[in-house]
């Protein structure tokens, strides 16, 4: 007999283009825009960080606290990234 039960929690997609790092995390984890918008990330943390992806399609220089990075996403697809300093801190954005 199927189980009812949920499936586990994911991180569901959100339509935005601006992401916080803080406490040692992006959020949202995963954002969803259209081609041609820029994504906007800032250090809310006191540790620095980078956005990095993970096909090397961007990078950004060490963020400090309080600092900022934009990319503009010209082309659809996922485009998966981490913190180099923290390669715990992972997120996505996905490209329509």
């Amino acid at each position: 007999m199927p189980s009812s039960a949920p499936a586990a929690p994911a991180a569901a997609p959100v339509a935005a283009d601006s992401v916080t790092i803080h406490n040692f995390a992006f959020g949202p984890q995963v954002v969803t825009i259209k081609a041609g918008t820029t994504v906007h990330w800032k250090n809310g943390d006191a540790e620095a960080h980078t956005v990095t992806s993970d096909s090397g399609a961007f990078d950004s220089p060490v963020l400090q606290p309080g600092a900022s990075y934009s990319h503009t996403f010209t082309k659809p697809g996922t485009y998966s990234y981490h913190c180099t300093i923290h390669p715990f801190m992972t997120g996505k954005v996905v490209v329509s």
